[in-house]
């Protein structure tokens, strides 16, 4: 589907191992105070003195996360790096530091490598983080991409997820299930190209959904829109594996049950009309879909006149007492248990 537009194909094996990490990484520099030391050495050296330090990893799999049929590896270095400084968002803390391996075959030149970095490179730069270190080595089956991100805050400003409270006011960042929608529409592209493959798709009536797949960003804004608010939250977690899982982890961790308004939950109005085209609901695209990487988040209602009106917040429900247990009062006022039906990566 992605045309070539750079034939060069310089083998890897040309390089070796560290002449491969030197020419990925020479154009990276740290900019972060805490980074003493970062590539050229055995391990990374950091200094963060009174702030606690959060590590979050993710590997993402050709295959299983990502299908190169229409993902850009630049697009795709790009989100590796942004669902890991979301997981660090998802604790209060201020991303930092990223290290970044890769195990690669050699179907790959150099050449799609340098594209993959150049996206990571890009999400450095766009978010105010140092590449610090990682490891490539050989696959035999096609890419797989580990980050792994560094973040800070002071002890007091780290948000967990077992702390909300029954009558707390549940928020979220954002609008979510677009990027499940996006995908939809790539797939079914994707399978158009295969019949015809001088077919083009047209994706720009999808742009914005299609980008929330394929280009996600992190809401490193929200920990410090909150400390401008004046804001703590009393649990927080990030919406990857969609909606009614992460209020469901919430409230396992916070031993507290929820009541979920369907009314109050943030569309886009793409989300809304690209539903209706593939005839799904999109609540149930909402709750299910991931991979939205916004925030959800819980806060004493004390709070409420600090964030209302904040066109960067919903409050979409509230927490209930553990027994009430977990529910999703629809439009016409009925209540539905909610149920975990997100990504689950161990499911075939």
């Amino acid at each position: 589907m992605l045309e070539d537009k750079n034939p060069q194909r310089t083998p890897l094996e040309e390089l070796g191992e560290f002449g491969l990490i030197d020419h990925l990484t020479k154009s990276f520099t740290t900019t972060q105070p805490s980074t003493i030391k970062g590539i050229s050495d055995d391990a990374a050296v950091m200094e963060f003195g009174d702030l606690q330090t959060v590590m979050t990893t993710d590997l993402l799999v050709e295959g299983v996360h990502f299908d190169l049929a229409y993902a850009p590896l630049k697009h795709l270095g790009y989100k590796a790096v942004v669902v890991n400084l979301s997981d660090v968002s998802a604790m209060n803390a201020k991303p930092t530091q990223i290290t970044v391996s890769i195990a690669v075959s050699n179907r790959f030149p150099l050449e799609a490598l340098e594209e993959l970095y150049a996206g990571i490179g890009l999400a450095c730069k766009r978010y105010g983080v140092d590449l610090v270190g990682g490891d490539t080595t050989s696959s035999t089956k096609g890419l797989l991409i580990s980050v792994t991100a560094l973040g800070v805050a002071p002890k007091n400003d780290i948000v967990y997820r077992n702390q909300a409270k029954p009558n707390d006011l549940l928020v979220v960042t954002g609008d979510l299930g677009g990027a499940y929608l996006g995908l939809q529409v790539l797939e079914r592209e994707k399978e158009v190209f295969k019949v015809n493959p001088n077919n083009q798709p047209d994706l720009a009536p999808y742009a914005y959904i299609v980008e929330r797949q394929l280009k996600p960003e992190a809401r490193t804004d929200i920990p410090e829109l909150l400390k401008e608010l004046e804001v703590k939250p009393t649990a927080m977690i990030d919406i990857s594996d969609g909606l009614s899982s992460e209020i469901l982890h919430l409230c396992k961790g916070s031993k507290v049950g929820c009541n979920l308004y369907e009314d109050k939950i943030p569309l886009d109005p793409q989300v809304i009309s690209t539903s209706e085209e593939f005839e799904l609901n999109s609540t149930m695209v909402a709750l299910s879909g991931g991979e939205d990487y916004e925030l959800l988040f819980t806060i004493s209602q004390d709070d409420y006149p600090k964030i209302k009106g904040n066109p960067h917040l919903s409050v979409i429900g509230h927490m209930t007492e553990e027994k009430e247990g977990a529910h999703l009062v629809t439009r016409a006022q009925t209540k539905i248990p909610l149920e975990a039906r997100g990504w689950n990566a161990m499911k075939s």
